[in-house]
């Protein structure tokens, strides 16, 4: 007995839609001016403050980061991807916003970061970039997994309800 499979629940590779585009570039850029905002400005912050690494070292491997994460997002957008830019850009506004009001010193071989002012060239900005990345991978990463669950389920449905083990398709 043949069985005609909807075009919704298709086994081939997942197309991404114009939002999906958007969702990914706009990601990658806030990661990116995050990046460039950390690197123009990681030379001020060259002083030892009592850590292990100065805070320009921080900024230059914050600055690495986001660029892989922003260039993985674009190149493979599934929801590690996505995990990922939440968890950089979250940790970034996370950490900008607390040691712009909190002054915790020197702590577990991370120098004292306290800098009690908006004023420092990109600092608002940078702020302002990693906020919107973060809701923007947040969205992202819902949207990755639910397409991943949809494709699960459409799968269970072809199989009789029997698990399917195979890669996943293209843009999770």
């Amino acid at each position: 007995m043949s069985r005609s499979i909807p075009s919704s629940a298709h086994a081939g590779p997942w197309r991404d839609t114009i939002t999906g585009y958007a969702l990914r570039v706009a990601t990658a850029a806030a990661l990116v001016a995050d990046a460039v905002v950390h690197l123009r400005d990681a030379h001020f912050y060259d002083i030892s403050a009592g850590g292990v690494l100065t805070q320009g070292q921080i900024f230059r491997i914050q600055s690495v980061v986001a660029i892989v994460v922003a260039i993985a997002v674009l190149a493979w957008p599934r929801w590690p991807s996505w995990l990922l830019a939440v968890l950089v850009t979250g940790s970034a506004v996370t950490a900008v916003v607390t040691y712009t009001y909190v002054d915790f010193g020197a702590v577990a071989g991370l120098p004292r970061m306290y800098e009690p002012s908006w004023g420092p060239p990109g600092k608002l900005f940078s702020a302002y970039a990693e906020g919107a990345g973060t809701l923007l991978a947040l969205a992202g990463l819902a949207r990755a997994l639910t397409h991943r669950r949809r494709d699960r389920m459409a799968d269970r449905g072809r199989t009789g309800g029997r698990p399917v083990h195979h890669q996943p398709a293209p843009g999770r």
